[in-house]
């Protein structure tokens, strides 16, 4: 069963969502059916690459809001992130073009360590306060995971991931994605949103009732032969 997951990597919801999902994934008898691509999305694609902004900065000049205002949403997604296993540390976290970190996770694929890269971007840059957008830091997480520096480098100073990750955003464009995180099952249903752990369980076993395991006979069984006879 394949599910596809549209993030950003400065969206608190996708951390919370993707530690949700796997919760609930850990649960489920099939887990090890189960195939996660990681497909990516901007939500702000206007920001400089080469320049950084604190959360509440950004919120008060990109998105207009009182500062009071933005404070409190932030207190909000902390709790929320508490909830869910995670110590946001938006005092330190740096808002920037996050398109160099998209190219990195579609490298990362190469190597079968996208869910890796995912965590590992979201944790420098909610818990460590690094630089997503940062060449060098992006390349420091890449040999973190065993992923060669220079290619990294490559990878992201380059053009050749620029089409993979433009992809998904158009993608996401033809499907109506307008934000994130968004979870497309198995081709099937969607869950939008950081949603609880319950609502993911009841999802995912509903999706792999309906379009992977065996058929459920309704019947008692009877009247049917079989390599080995006839049962009356």
């Amino acid at each position: 069963m394949k599910i596809e997951i549209w993030s950003d990597v400065m969206c608190p919801f996708c951390y919370i969502g993707k530690n949700n999902f796997e919760q609930a994934l850990q649960k489920l008898p099939f887990k090890d059916q189960v195939e996660v691509e990681w497909k990516s999305f901007q939500l702000d694609p206007t920001l400089n690459t080469g320049e950084t902004k604190n959360t509440l900065t950004y919120f008060r000049e990109k998105k207009g809001f009182p500062e009071a205002q933005a404070t409190q949403m932030i207190s909000q997604v902390t709790q929320i992130g508490k909830g869910a296993g995670i110590d946001f540390n938006f005092e330190t976290a740096l808002i920037t073009n996050t398109f160099p970190a998209h190219k990195l996770l579609h490298l990362s694929k190469k190597y079968n360590k996208s869910n890796e890269m995912e965590e590992a971007l979201f944790i420098a840059h909610f818990i460590d306060g690094k630089n997503v957008g940062d060449v060098d830091t992006l390349a420091e997480i890449a040999e973190s995971l065993g992923i060669d520096k220079e290619e990294a480098k490559h990878a992201v100073t380059s053009e050749e991931l620029t089409s993979e990750v433009n992809e998904d955003i158009q993608q996401a464009r033809n499907n109506g994605i307008t934000g994130v995180p968004f979870f497309v099952l198995n081709g099937k249903y969607a869950v939008s949103g950081a949603q609880p752990v319950e609502v993911f369980e009841n999802a995912l076993q509903q999706t792999y009732k309906e379009t992977v395991s065996p058929f459920t006979d309704l019947s008692n069984g009877e009247n049917v032969c079989g390599p080995d006879g006839c049962s009356i």
